[in-house]
């Protein structure tokens, strides 16, 4: 069961560092660094979009629009770390 536990502990981790790339790619991609005309660029950022938007999108709707600016994926992140650290972390320390 611990085995079990540190697992979903490590996806959640990897789900932070997908947000975090996709975030950095739209700024990327918004500041005109990258295009994405460019097939591999547009590739990635796909599969990011794919991966972030069914946890993001259901975010959007709840969240307030705060004038261009999208807190999105800060939620997000602030969300799964407790979900880590409470739930997921938590079951450890007391031993289930």
């Amino acid at each position: 069961m611990i085995e079990l536990l540190l697992f979903i502990a490590w996806l959640i981790d990897l789900y932070i560092w997908i947000i975090i790339a996709q975030v950095i790619l739209s700024w990327l991609v918004a500041f005109n660094v990258v295009n994405t005309s460019n097939r591999f660029v547009y590739s990635v950022g796909r599969g990011l979009y794919a991966v972030t938007e069914p946890v993001m999108g259901r975010l959007r709707r709840v969240l307030p629009t705060a004038g261009g600016i999208d807190f999105t994926p800060m939620v997000a992140i602030i969300a799964l770390l407790f979900l880590k650290n409470v739930v997921v972390l938590g079951w450890l320390v007391r031993g289930f």
